[in-house]
C-alpha cells in the first residue's frame, strides 16, 4: 500500500533563495522542453531525451541528472492531455531521484541545487519516521506559496497487514451534522467543521465586497485553510475509529457513499453544506488506516439504513421523523437517527457475507 509523507524543510534564508532559483531554472527548462514537445509531437521521455539532451546539457546550468528529471516531468505531464501546450509555473514542484537526493544523519536532506549539494534539516514526527524506511521512488521538492514554506513529498510502499477476522463488526454512519457515529453510540460532531465553513464563507464575502489590494492579499492568504482544517478533522476521526477497532479486536463496517452528491437533492440554503461534506476523503482515510493496522473493513449498500428499525425490522420513510430523530411506526423504538443507521450498517455487514472486506481506497 502506498502513502505519501509530507516532511517540512527548514532551510536558512540563503538556502531558501537558492532552492527557489533551482526550481525556477528547472521549470524554465520544462517550459522550453514542453513547447518543443508540443510543436514536434515528441512526447515520449526517451524520444525527447534523444533529440534534446546534448543541446540542453550544453546550455543549461542544471546537472545532467536534473535535466533527465525535467525530461521525465514534461513527458509525464503529456500522458493525460496532448491537446494544448503545458506551462509550468516558476515555483512548481520538482522531482528528485537518489542520484541528486539523499537523507543524512541528524534529520537532514542532501539536495542538489544550482549552488551544489546542500544539507537542509527537516521536521519529522515519530509517526512519519517509522515509515521512512519504506520510501520508494522519487521525492518531490515543493514550495507552498500560501505558507511560504518548503516540503518534501515522498511515497512509501508499506506492507499491508492481514486483517484479523472478528465476529464483532461495529457499524459507522457518515453524515454532515455528525461526521461519524458508530453503533456503540460514540458520536463525532460536525459542529467544528460547520462553524469554520460559515466563518470562512462570511469572511470571503466581506473581503470580496471590498475589492481592495489588501483584501485580495488577505483572500489569497486564507485560501485553502478551511479545506486543510477539514482534512485534519477527518484524519483525527479516522484514526480514532481505526484505533478503537484495533484495540477491541473488531472489524468495521461503513457505507458505500460514492455518487452521493449526484443522488441527494438539497435546498439552496443547504447545498454548500452538503457539498462541503468530504465523505470520500473520510472513507479513504479509514480504508488505508485499516489496511495499515490489519482491521477488517466492510463496505455495505446504504439503502434503507436510515429508515429501517433495528429492533423489529420495519422499513418505512415515516420512521425517520427528522434529520436527528428516528421513531419506528411499528414498535415505537426511538433513538438518534445516526445511531440507528450505524446499527443497521453493522447488521448488514454481519448478515450479508457478499460484502466481504473491502480493500479499495479510491
Amino acid at each position: 500500500m502506498k502513502i505519501t509523507l509530507n516532511l517540512k524543510l527548514k532551510p536558512t534564508e540563503d538556502q531558501a533563495k537558492v532552492l527557489f532559483e533551482t526550481l525556477e531554472s528547472c521549470n524554465d527548462l520544462c517550459n522550453e522542453l514542453s513547447r518543443f514537445a508540443f510543436e514536434t509531437k515528441t512526447f515520449g521521455q526517451f524520444s525527447l531525451h534523444k533529440v534534446k539532451y546534448r543541446e540542453t546539457r550544453g546550455s543549461s546550468p542544471l546537472s545532467s541528472q536534473m535535466i533527465v528529471r525535467c525530461f521525465a516531468k514534461v513527458s509525464d505531464s503529456y500522458r493525460s492531455d496532448r491537446t494544448t501546450v503545458h506551462v509550468f509555473r516558476k515555483g512548481a514542484a520538482q522531482p528528485y531521484d537518489d542520484r541528486i537526493f539523499s537523507f543524512k544523519e541528524g534529520d537532514q536532506a542532501s539536495i542538489w541545487t544550482l549552488a551544489g549539494r546542500m544539507k537542509i534539516p527537516f521536521v519529522c514526527g515519530e509517526h512519519q519516521r517509522k515509515y521512512l524506511r519504506f520510501r520508494k521512488g522519487e521525492v518531490d521538492l515543493v514550495y507552498s506559496k500560501h505558507s511560504k514554506k518548503w516540503f518534501l513529498n515522498l511515497v512509501c510502499d508499506i506492507p499491508e497487514q492481514e486483517p484479523e477476522f472478528s465476529e464483532k463488526v461495529p457499524g459507522v454512519d457518515f453524515g454532515i451534522v455528525n461526521i461519524a457515529t458508530d453503533s456503540d453510540g460514540e458520536v463525532f460532531s460536525g459542529a467544528p467543521v460547520e462553524n469554520k465553513r460559515i466563518w470562512y464563507q462570511e469572511r470571503r464575502k466581506r473581503l470580496q465586497k471590498k475589492k481592495t489590494k489588501a483584501a485580495k492579499r488577505r483572500l489569497k492568504k486564507t485560501s485553502g485553510k478551511q479545506h486543510r482544517f477539514q482534512t485534519w478533522v477527518n484524519h483525527n476521526i479516522s484514526k480514532q475509529l481505526v484505533s478503537k477497532a484495533k484495540r477491541t479486536r473488531s472489524g468495521m463496517a461503513i457505507e458505500d457513499l460514492s455518487g452521493i452528491r449526484e443522488e441527494v437533492t438539497a435546498s439552496k440554503g443547504q447545498r454548500s453544506r452538503l457539498h462541503n461534506g468530504s465523505f470520500g476523503q473520510l472513507r479513504f482515510f479509514v480504508s488505508y488506516k485499516s489496511l495499515m493496522e490489519g482491521v477488517e473493513l466492510h463496505v455495505v449498500d446504504p439503502r434503507n439504513t436510515s429508515r429501517s428499525c433495528p429492533e423489529c425490522g420495519c422499513v418505512d420513510k415515516k420512521n425517520r421523523k427528522s434529520q436527528e430523530s428516528f421513531s419506528c411506526i411499528a414498535c415505537g423504538y426511538s433513538a438518534l437517527a445516526d445511531y440507528v443507521a450505524a446499527q443497521n450498517i453493522a447488521k448488514v455487514a454481519v448478515n450479508r457475507p457478499e460484502f466481504s472486506a473491502c480493500r479499495k481506497t479510491g
